[in-house]
């Protein structure tokens, strides 16, 4: 089963944070590489930025932004990105970091979410 978990680039890295995978796709403000202390940054993953755009963050669209990027997600580029963060899900803990406030209402959740249902499905029989 994989454990992914989200959090803000911001706090400190945790023992149990396993792979740390940057989800955003610009660099977070005032914040040195080296602090990251990341395993990768996912860039093709991140929402566009016409859809971050519209979004702002605003809670009131977090159920019509899910809807449009989760729909994002099925084009190639940032489906091959979405497999790769379950290869490394299946290899052990993940943590899904943003630069965001509210982490809760980003896209590292709807990745997390996604994640997490396609690995409640059975295995597709040959």
């Amino acid at each position: 089963m994989y454990v992914v978990q989200v959090r803000r680039v911001y706090d400190a890295p945790s023992p149990a944070d396993g792979a740390r995978v940057l989800v955003d796709r610009v660099w977070p403000r005032g914040l040195r590489k080296e602090a990251a202390r990341l395993d990768e940054w996912a860039k093709d993953v991140a929402p566009s930025a016409q859809l971050r755009t519209w979004y702002r963050h605003d809670p009131a669209k977090f159920g019509e932004f899910r809807r449009r990027y989760r729909a994002e997600l099925e084009m190639p580029g940032p489906r091959a990105a979405v497999d790769r963060l379950r290869a490394l899900a299946a290899d052990g803990p993940v943590t899904l970091l943003t630069a965001t406030r509210e982490p809760g209402i980003s896209q590292a959740a709807v990745l997390a979410e996604l994640l997490a249902e396609q690995n409640s499905r059975p295995p597709a029989q040959a």
